[in-house]
């Protein structure tokens, strides 16, 4: 193993949890559900194989938090009843069978829901973008209703709630999905919030519901359960989307960030392309920003599976984990690959096209592969 090789696969300690390296499985959305939102025995196997492969954490596909108006995609998991606890439960088991740290991201789709026709966001601002058709979407999203007050608690407590039940499900912690153009991600950007409330308006009150939903959750939880967040620039509707300030946005943000104190923050770089997309005016980083200002572990992702970018990653204090997407949806057992010194299976973009679900991209695998 060489000396890139050695640094991706230290161990660390993320909050009393040992993980035996520093990669983690990347959120990514399979819409491979049943209609229900019940986890199936073939997600199951899809997670299995990433703690076989050799992770040293997982984070799942967002689940949906509420049956509201949270769900972003048919066929997308919920964590909102018993029956979908139980068939979490059946999963996590099966999947911490192997040293692995798991994670539920908890998400609500928002103004760019692709499930519901009535949406509802910050403010009445229709997404820009189109619906992506790898996730069942066609077409423009729709004009999105304001949230009320009321309609804020019950998304607050639907993140709530869909932590303790992650918490009864098995699940080592959850993420709170803050980036990528999903609502939490939408009270962030001044662009989809003009409200003239406590949730709009400065950084501080756009920030507000993510602050009081990692409060909320602290309160119910016990203190070893992990609560993280993902953040992002980019959107999935807007790929090139930046802050109008990027340097001065990005302090203001990750200022209420520390005071929030989550477990550890993922800076995800949506173009896929780190170098490209992580840096402002300065030379810094917006990963090494949240490490410097919060004092937390942080996850970086775009394009780690290079090992020399990882190792520059991990070694220059930009991030202390390193999370990998589609690399590993080609390839879950890519870490042993890694270790072992022979070539994973390389992603090829119709291994999520035109279907992101599990079954089309084993299919296309499977041709991939050589005889």
């Amino acid at each position: 193993m060489d000396t890139k090789q050695q640094t991706i696969f230290q161990p660390v300690t993320l909050k009393g949890h040992q993980l035996k390296n520093r990669l983690t499985v990347a959120p990514m959305s399979r819409v491979s559900a049943t209609a229900e939102g019940l986890p199936t025995a073939e997600m199951t196997d899809y997670y299995n194989a990433f703690a076989k492969g050799g992770f040293g954490m997982i984070i799942t596909e967002g689940i949906y938090t509420d049956n509201i108006a949270s769900k972003s995609y048919v066929n997308q998991p919920g964590i909102t009843s018993a029956a979908h606890i139980a068939a979490w439960q059946q999963l996590t088991a099966e999947v911490k069978n192997t040293d692995v740290l798991l994670i539920a991201q908890l998400m609500h789709g928002g103004a760019i829901s692709q499930y519901s026709a009535h949406t509802v966001a910050p403010s009445a601002i229709q997404p820009p973008g189109v619906k992506m058709v790898q996730y069942g979407g066609e077409g423009a999203f729709p004009m999105p209703r304001a949230m009320n007050t009321e309609d804020i608690q019950l998304a607050k407590q639907g993140f709530i709630d869909a932590a303790v039940a992650a918490m009864l499900a098995g699940f080592d912690g959850v993420e709170l999905h803050a980036a990528n153009g999903y609502l939490l991600d939408q009270f962030l950007t001044p662009e989809c919030n003009t409200r003239q409330d406590a949730y709009g308006g400065s950084v501080a009150n756009r920030f507000r519901l993510i602050a009081e939903i990692i409060d909320g959750i602290r309160t119910v939880v016990p203190a070893q359960f992990l609560v993280g967040i993902r953040l992002s620039e980019g959107k999935v509707n807007d790929m090139s989307y930046r802050w109008k300030n990027g340097l001065e946005t990005a302090h203001a943000v990750l200022q209420e960030v520390k005071k929030a104190s989550p477990d550890f923050i993922h800076i995800a770089v949506q173009s896929g392309e780190w170098e490209r997309d992580s840096f402002y005016e300065d030379g810094s980083s917006y990963a090494a920003l949240a490490r410097q200002i919060t004092g937390r572990q942080v996850i970086a992702n775009g394009g780690m599976h290079q090992l020399p970018l990882a190792a520059r990653v991990l070694e220059e204090g930009h991030a202390d984990l390193l999370a990998i997407g589609k690399a590993a949806l080609a390839d879950p057992y890519w870490p042993h690959h890694m270790q072992q010194g022979t070539a994973p299976q390389p992603f090829h973009r119709d291994m999520l096209w035109p279907q992101a679900t599990i079954s089309h991209s084993r299919k296309i695998i499977q041709t991939l592969q050589p005889n």
